[in-house]
């Protein structure tokens, strides 16, 4: 059985959010942002927290390696003779650069499909020099060029190879939808009834769950030992492939990318809008935990600016005795603690963690 701390007693419910980071201005805490935290070994124990590790949140895009899990699941990659980097790329929020395009637009000749088959609408690419150019030579952003293009791709693929209708493959009701919905239910421990739905910034089902549930997923995804056998091999590749082409999987300058070419192999990052934060620790790699550990971190904010949610990641991983030297110095332009500047380059304040983890499994 799963063993859930308890925390503490309390006489009326906890708040769902708890201060996690603060920026300064000068002696004075300026600004603060809230956060809930789960930490969760493959075998559902619950190791700590910060907020409360059941408070029902979106995992926007930090879903897509489930979503992309049926489609492995069913030999999809091997179908079509995808490689690691295209598959990497289905389980992407990429930057929209020519490279990713690239990849994007061999998946789909690969399947048979046209980039006006994509239901995901279109928007600028994330990556700014890649969006400056397209401007100066009077290029309008297309379908592959939104972040989600892999995704959508990936949905197309599997409803092709099954022989199911492509004009309407977004429906709640779509095999495709309902093939990722029952395996997401799968792995985070829920029934699929239990998962609210709502539709996400590229028009796709998207998914409502416990920080706990969504923590679960991850280190199973990490750690699929005692699984079928199956799915542990879907879940190996779609690790495999993310962790060995981080590009694909965001872009320059992006953390999940940064993070992932940091840890070499041993962990997975993807993030999600709207400030969710999904990661999978390999075994071993959280000192005292045998198997496999998922963390899942929703700043409650949104976290507009970007500075929180990397900084709480890389501070979640700090008190799991998780980060190493290496890995900080790599990623300490991203936190935990950052010096905040004015437009001067002046020294005006700092970033720092004002949490600390509650349970067992932590320094």
């Amino acid at each position: 059985m799963p063993q859930l701390l308890v925390w503490g007693d309390h006489a009326e419910p906890w708040p769902p959010y708890q201060p996690a980071y603060e920026l300064t201005r000068g002696d004075l805490v300026e600004s603060i942002h809230h956060a809930a935290i789960a930490v969760v070994d493959a075998q559902g124990n619950l190791l700590a927290a910060h907020g409360n590790p059941f408070v029902f949140t979106y995992l926007r895009s930090s879903a897509k390696p489930f979503q992309a899990l049926p489609f492995v699941e069913d030999g999809g990659p091997q179908h079509f003779g995808l490689t690691p980097e295209e598959v990497a790329i289905i389980c992407a929020s990429h930057s929209g650069t020519d490279e990713h395009v690239r990849v994007v637009s061999s998946i789909q000749a690969k399947v048979g499909l046209s980039e006006s088959q994509l239901q995901c609408g279109v928007h600028p690419p994330y990556h700014q020099p890649t969006a400056v150019a397209l401007a100066c030579r009077g290029e309008s952003p297309t379908p592959n060029r939104h972040n989600c293009s892999g995704k959508h791709t990936g949905m197309l693929a599997q409803a092709v190879m099954h022989g199911w209708p492509t004009e309407n493959y977004l429906a709640p009701e779509h095999p495709v939808q309902q093939r990722i919905l029952q395996a997401l239910a799968e792995m985070s421990g829920l029934d699929a009834e239990a998962i609210p739905l709502g539709t996400d910034g590229c028009s796709a089902p998207n998914f409502a769950l416990p920080l706990y549930h969504a923590a679960l997923a991850y280190a199973r995804l990490a750690d699929p030992r005692g699984l079928p056998p199956r799915r542990a091999e879907a879940l190996g590749t779609i690790f495999a492939a993310m962790t060995a082409h981080p590009f694909m999987v965001g872009g320059p300058g992006r953390f999940d990318t940064r993070f992932m070419e940091a840890t070499g192999g041993r962990m997975l990052s993807k993030a999600g809008a709207e400030a969710f934060q999904g990661l999978a620790l390999r075994p071993g790699v959280v000192p005292g935990v045998e198997g496999g550990v998922g963390i899942a971190i929703k700043i409650a904010d949104g976290d507009g600016k970007g500075r929180a949610r990397p900084a709480v990641a890389l501070e979640v991983l700090r008190q799991l005795g998780a980060l190493d030297d290496a890995l900080a110095q790599a990623l300490a332009d991203l936190g935990p603690h950052l010096t905040l500047t004015n437009w001067r380059k002046i020294p005006v304040g700092e970033g720092r963690p004002c949490f600390a983890l509650e349970g067992d499994a932590h320094a």
